[in-house]
């Protein structure tokens, strides 16, 4: 007769941790529920020879008793993450400014979505802005309206709540839109710059470095690079177990400050996480830095000064973007994954959640004579049609 196989089931700080194997032979996997919040007197537990070993609980069981343990277990605490919740904190310590709170989001949002779209109209209506520097600057409109529509809606039903809470899927949802949005958006201000390198330090290849297929290949590629970036740490958080109820002390649902409030073992998204920004936010902005390098050398061999004059211009506002994304950016990500917490995470985060969107078109139409004057021509062709 086979000998009985034994398994050693450990039950450590309230979680049925996991089943080892001890003795026996023709082993087979265990089927197995890792991190189920739960106590040894409350699971189903069969008899057996109950041992303390440190500060956990052990029992030694046979192959079939195991299978029924896990079975029943399953069964008494199936995977409920629609029963998760997130109390989302946001500026609840200062309940006497909700309503300041809440109009000034409101303001922010307006302003963002009308700046947005009107300056991917005025580029759609003008033919002779059709080229990759202004189809560049659309998709970043287009990225920005994407970014406040996740954010700050959310952050106003938020203010205007009782109870703050978010359920588990529409937390991931915002985590998930976020992320791509803010990943696609840091390649893309990286690209520009390319753009800007080509147009300034080769301009007779210009046409044909920066080809229609070219540039639209380059667009594309960003955003899927964006897209399976956030699918990359949204799919590693799927995995992490949280508690029925959570308090996440940030404004809105951002990866740092989920991770926080999870009971399971963060280190494979933590380290993820550190590389995708190191990638995102160091490398890219290094190579942002090299490239305006190599402009601005050629901006100052210029003979003609309007044309030095335009190049500033255009390049001004682009470095403008550049740092005031990637510099709220890494203290958001760079700088909690690497051990050093901000103490304003809830300032900086709105700073680019809420400041970007709204500071992208002012500063590239208000800076940029091309977008200027066919928003005119665009003003007076629509007002002089309705004065008749």
């Amino acid at each position: 007769m086979e000998e009985a196989e034994e398994i050693e089931v450990m039950v450590f700080e309230g979680c049925w941790v996991k089943t080892v194997k001890t003795s026996g032979q023709n082993s087979s996997s265990i089927p197995t529920r890792g991190m189920v919040r739960t106590t040894p007197t409350t699971m189903n537990v069969p008899q057996g020879r109950p041992a303390t070993k440190n500060n956990a609980t052990s029992w030694n069981f046979d192959k079939e008793s195991v299978l029924k343990m896990t079975f029943l277990n399953l069964m008494e605490y199936p995977n409920q993450t629609s029963a998760v919740e997130f109390f989302i904190m946001g500026f609840s310590s200062y309940p006497q400014l909700q309503t300041i709170f809440f109009a000034a989001f409101l303001l922010i949002y307006l302003l963002a979505i009308s700046g947005n779209l009107l300056i991917t109209i005025v580029i759609h209506s003008d033919t002779h802005l059709h080229t990759p520097m202004y189809f560049f600057l659309v998709n970043l409109a287009l990225l920005d309206i994407c970014f406040t529509s996740t954010v700050i809606p959310n952050i106003l039903a938020i203010l205007l709540s009782e109870t703050k809470s978010m359920s588990y899927w529409s937390c991931m949802a915002q985590m998930f839109l976020l992320s791509a949005a803010l990943g696609t958006e840091l390649l893309l201000v990286t690209v520009m710059s390319f753009d800007r390198y080509v147009a300034i330090c080769k301009p007779l290849h210009y046409p044909i470095i920066m080809s229609k297929t070219v540039y639209i290949s380059l667009a594309a590629a960003v955003w899927i690079l964006g897209i399976l970036n956030s699918m990359l740490h949204v799919g590693l958080i799927l995995k992490l177990s949280f508690p029925e109820k959570n308090v996440v002390d940030h404004i809105f649902c951002e990866i740092p400050a989920v991770t926080k409030v999870a009971i399971s073992d963060t280190y494979v998204i933590d380290h993820v996480t550190m590389v995708a920004d190191i990638f995102l936010c160091m490398v890219c902005f290094v190579l942002i830095i090299i490239t305006y390098t190599y402009i601005l050398s050629s901006i100052l061999k210029m003979r003609s000064a309007e044309k030095m004059m335009k190049a500033f211009s255009t390049c001004a506002s682009h470095l403008l973007v550049v740092c005031l994304l990637y510099g709220t950016t890494s203290y958001t990500y760079l700088l909690p994954a690497m051990g050093f917490g901000g103490k304003k995470d809830k300032v900086v985060s709105a700073l680019y959640a809420a400041g970007c969107p709204v500071c992208n078109p002012m500063i590239y139409s208000l800076r940029n004579q091309d977008v200027k004057q066919a928003f005119l021509k665009i003003y007076s062709r629509y007002f002089s049609s309705f004065k008749k």
